[in-house]
């Protein structure tokens, strides 16, 4: 019985049309020679150079032949000799070249897989995210796309040349003798029902394997995001269990198949020798009633011999194609993922950052999943052009989840949502984006250094627009006192910096965008009361020229708003200012005498 593992069912599951195991493989020749075919010139002159090198190797038992006859006569041998040395020395020259380029196309092929993934994952919309794993996406793009190095060369190329020399083997054979080759072919026969019974079972071995290197690396990616949290809770021992558990399975996997594969590819050197034996016994026989003669029963046995090359790589093709396989339903699977409408990568043209945008929901309907209640429950305000405009509200009153739909990671189940008068869904992502800028809670941090974490989202600064914004968001001292500056590596995920400076370069990244509309989610929160104020004057600049949305608890940022939109379960109660609101809405009131006063005393 296979076993479960824990995070397969997080993508998609199998289309029905691939539930049978016809349709399955038709599927994987599409995919495989979707990636094969642009390289299909030097796959094929690769394939050549193998088919001349064994077209070599097969001359050679019949000048064996001719030499052994030549044995009593008083002819000179050194002719043949010498041709015997040029197609061993033709026979490994051809090999060696037939052997780099079909290794470098099978790298070209995983190349285009990988290339071809990033792009996929980079263009995943963010719930498809939320169902997935990052981890097991992570291994997809690394571990499973490198065995589709071995299918290239194994199960594409080997199939072909394989078949063509055993072929040609045989019809060399029978030339020599039928009968003997009647014996060899019972023992092929023979093998070849055994070894169709393992490859199979390689193909379960590996997928199943795959599937929980899959697990071990979500689990790991899963503790690394929260390395901090894992070693203050002490959670080591209990985390490392769980990938102790997956990295066991897998093994138990890997073993299972490489048994199988062991035993399959010894199959072949098995059948060689049984067929060597009785043909040897059955030739010697013939030889003896005259049927042939001992020069052509040594070249038989040298053609039982140039067998092996082939058979063994017609097994290794059977047991490539089953672990390349289980590898393609991974990657194919992961290629399935929903991706945004539009996923191109290169920056969008937001518009003017002199000419601040306008915001405007109209009975905005949403939820995360079917399955959840909703978020927003018919929701309108607008939004004028500049200004600050802040969001309160208990948590989970939806206030987060309006940045999220502004930025399309979501989409509205009903109602819509304007930019400038323009429903976002006629929006190109990159321009809607282009026009945000967009700082989360967390503020995260990528790993790499602090220029490069401060042009993320404007490649295009200068250092005077970098040195600008770092004197307004107070990073200045900051940088003066790191080791190398702005080149400063900040580790993973700012690990190197405290909470408030990553709050402080997020936003820096965020004002670098000269953004048209700005979204601040908290962003107060892990500052201190002097770098807090500093912020606010930022802000209330910043808002002079840019339309600025805040989601706020501390009631120094709250009372700096214009407008203050109160929200409670997915609904707006009411829309005002700090004073209209404190006198007219209960709500309000106790939120400013609760959360907003125990936010500014912390």
């Amino acid at each position: 019985m296979t076993a479960h593992v824990p995070g397969r069912d997080r993508l998609p599951k199998r289309p029905p049309h691939l539930a049978t195991r016809t349709g399955a493989e038709r599927v994987r020749w599409r995919v495989i020679s979707g990636y094969v075919r642009p390289h299909l010139p030097p796959l094929l002159a690769g394939g050549l150079l193998s088919l001349l090198t064994a077209a070599s190797g097969l001359v050679l038992p019949l000048v064996v032949r001719e030499l052994i006859g030549s044995l009593g006569s008083h002819r000179s041998l050194l002719g043949l000799l010498g041709l015997m040395i040029a197609l061993v020395i033709v026979n490994a020259g051809l090999g060696a070249a037939s052997g780099y380029l079909l290794s470098r196309t099978a790298e070209s092929v995983v190349l285009a897989a990988r290339s071809r993934l990033i792009d996929r994952l980079l263009g995943l919309t963010i719930s498809a995210l939320d169902r997935a794993e990052p981890g097991d996406l992570i291994s997809r793009l690394t571990a499973d796309t490198t065995m589709l190095r071995d299918f290239t060369t194994g199960a594409v190329a080997g199939v072909v040349t394989g078949s063509v020399v055993l072929v040609a083997t045989l019809a060399m054979m029978a030339v020599l003798d039928v009968v003997l080759l009647g014996i060899t072919l019972g023992m092929f026969i023979v093998a070849g029902l055994v070894v169709g019974l393992l490859v199979p079972r390689v193909g379960r071995s590996a997928r199943i394997a795959q599937d929980y290197v899959g697990v071990m690396a979500a689990g790991m990616e899963r503790v690394l995001g929260g390395f901090r949290t894992v070693k203050a809770s002490g959670a080591e021992r209990t985390q490392g269990q769980h990938m102790h558990a997956a990295a066991r399975q897998a093994w138990g996997a890997n073993v299972r198949a490489a048994r199988w594969n062991a035993v399959a590819d010894n199959i072949g050197g098995l059948a060689i020798q049984a067929a060597f034996v009785t043909v040897l016994a059955a030739g010697g026989a013939r030889v003896a009633s005259g049927a042939i003669s001992v020069a052509t029963l040594v070249a038989f046995l040298l053609y039982l011999y140039f067998l092996l090359p082939p058979i063994q790589q017609l097994v290794g093709a059977a047991g490539d194609y089953q672990i390349g396989a289980a590898a393609l339903a991974r990657i194919s699977a992961a290629e399935r993922l929903p991706v945004e409408s539009v996923a191109e990568l290169a920056n969008g043209h937001g518009g003017s950052p002199d000419c601040p945008a306008t915001i405007a929901f109209e009975q905005v309907r949403f939820r995360y999943r079917p399955e959840l209640p909703e978020t927003h429950c018919g929701i309108s305000f607008s939004v004028p052009a500049r200004g600050i405009t802040a969001f309160v509200g208990l948590s989970g009153a939806g206030k987060t989840s309006i940045f999220s739909l502004l930025e399309r990671f979501y989409e509205p189940d009903s109602g819509r949502i304007l930019v400038d008068g323009k429903d976002i869904r006629d929006w190109l992502i990159p321009d809607l984006r282009a026009a945000i800028g967009y700082v989360e809670q967390d503020a995260p941090i990528l790993s790499g250094s602090l220029r490069e974490n401060l042009l993320l989202g404007a490649p295009g600064a200068t250092d005077d627009d970098i040195v600008g914004t770092l004197r307004i968001t107070r990073l200045s001292t900051l940088v003066a006192r790191l080791p190398d500056g702005l080149e400063t590596a900040v580790g993973h995920r700012g690990a190197r910096l405290s909470g408030g400076e990553r709050q402080r370069v997020a936003i820096a990244r965020a004002l670098l965008r000269r953004p048209r509309l700005l979204l601040l989610d908290e962003v107060t929160s892990q500052l201190d009361a002097r770098n807090e104020a500093a912020l606010r004057e930022t802000v209330a600049e910043t808002a002079l020229i840019t339309t600025v949305l805040i989601v706020a608890h501390r009631l120094s940022t709250v009372t700096m708003a214009d407008r203050i939109i109160v929200m409670d379960s997915g609904n707006i109660k009411a829309i005002g200012t700090h004073r209209e609101l404190v006198a007219s809405n209960s709500l309000y009131a106790e939120l400013a005498t609760t959360q907003f006063v125990s936010a500014a005393e912390r």
